[in-house]
């Protein structure tokens, strides 16, 4: 067991390593040789767990994974809000979810697979968007999304992204939601200091 603990632990130092490397650099110009540094174990626990830097960075590219934390509610609609709320305040405190999304806006990161965190992502809301064309709505939103995590990104270093994710959903949600639902659907700072409360990663 405690073999098990230590092994968790030093997969963990790594990724952490990697994640601060790649949102720092890049994924061209991050080194292993700067991660192992970081994480201050040796190349071969780092290959023992991480193959390539590929295998690194696909790893840090998980975090960026929909929260599974979020409430279930009557109306998924404010399933779909909350799972943007949650995860606009984790960009703010994990180094893995932002490490994450710099990955994955990355044109610079030749021959990683990056789709998988927007194909996720689109699974997620495809899920909560019954009542519309999900697949092509899904694919609207999490672009709309994506671009609204870089802005904030660039101008405050995600300082206002739960004001900016609450002003695309008053924008976007009239196009797929009955007023009546509208109605019923929180989008208050309150509901998004509560949903963050919840986040375990914190």
């Amino acid at each position: 067991m405690a073999k098990q603990d230590r092994a968790i632990r030093t997969r963990q130092a790594i990724l952490m390593a990697a994640a601060q490397a790649f949102e720092k650099y890049g994924y061209q110009a991050a080194t292993i040789t700067e991660i192992l540094k970081s994480a201050d174990v040796t190349k071969g626990a780092l290959y023992f767990h991480f193959p390539s830097k590929e295998d690194l960075a696909l790893g840090v590219l998980d975090a960026q994974e929909p929260p599974q934390t979020v409430p279930e509610h009557s109306l998924k609609l404010q399933e779909l809000i909350d799972l943007g709320m949650l995860f606009s305040h984790r960009l703010q405190t994990s180094l893995l979810a932002r490490a994450g999304v710099r990955l994955s806006m990355d044109q610079q990161a030749q021959g990683l697979d990056r789709s998988g965190p927007f194909l996720r992502w689109q699974e997620a809301t495809h899920h909560l968007l019954p009542h519309v064309n999900p697949t092509e709505t899904a694919d609207l939103y999490v672009a709309a999304f994506t671009g609204t995590q870089a802005v904030s990104q660039t101008l405050t270093n995600y300082r206002d992204l739960q004001r900016r994710h609450i002003t695309l959903q008053q924008h976007i949600l009239p196009s797929i939601a009955a007023p009546s639902i509208l109605t019923a659907l929180d989008l208050t700072p309150a509901r998004a200091e509560r949903l963050s409360r919840l986040d375990p990663e914190d």
